[in-house]
């Protein structure tokens, strides 16, 4: 509710200012290019999160996801030891880290909430329920697919030369979050 708040109040103080500078036809102008690239940007990654998300099925249905589950299984417990004998918890975090690391925050979402459903436990949120946070939070990602359907959308000759960039700061932001859950968690036990 907020966000309209603030919005209705960009759009009025937009079309006020540009009553008083006699440039509303320019504020017309701007707003109508701007409804135009959105809707050029929404078609653009639209199919980027289609292409990705069926490529994230024909690995779920050709049996990747369970070989990557698997993969990942050694460092989900330690990640999230309270939940290692919580076989729905643990599918949800692996494919829910697989969508992640595939740049699908869109696919990985709903995984996320259905990880934190599974290891829920009372009304205070769990250290692996913070851990889950702070991962989803600040994914490694190996192949940027939303960050690159972006750029070329904006007409970026090469939308995957961030590539090393965007793994050096993922795994910083995902090294630090994971030593900032570890710190607090421990300091709360003490």
């Amino acid at each position: 509710m907020a966000m309209a708040w603030i919005w209705t109040g960009m759009v009025a103080l937009s079309l006020l200012f540009g009553l008083v500078n006699g440039s509303v036809s320019q504020v017309a102008n701007a707003a109508m290019e701007g409804a135009g690239a959105a809707v050029t940007l929404c078609l653009a990654l639209a199919g980027v999160i289609c292409l990705w998300s069926g490529v994230m099925e024909v690995i779920r249905r050709g049996g990747l996801a369970a070989k990557l589950a698997r993969l990942l299984r050694p460092a989900l417990i330690r990640l999230f030891p309270d939940n290692r004998d919580n076989q729905e918890a643990m599918e949800a975090l692996s494919a829910n880290v697989s969508a992640n690391l595939l740049g699908l925050g869109n696919a990985a979402t709903p995984l996320g909430i259905r990880a934190a459903a599974a290891m829920k436990r009372g009304p205070i949120a769990t250290n692996d329920l913070c851990m889950l946070v702070v991962l989803n939070t600040a994914s490694i990602q190996l192949i940027p697919a939303t960050v690159a359907g972006v750029r070329a959308a904006a007409g970026a000759v090469s939308p995957f030369d961030v590539l090393p960039a965007v793994w050096i700061t993922s795994i910083c932001s995902v090294a630090a979050g994971i030593g900032v859950a570890r710190f607090l968690a421990r300091r709360e036990s003490v």
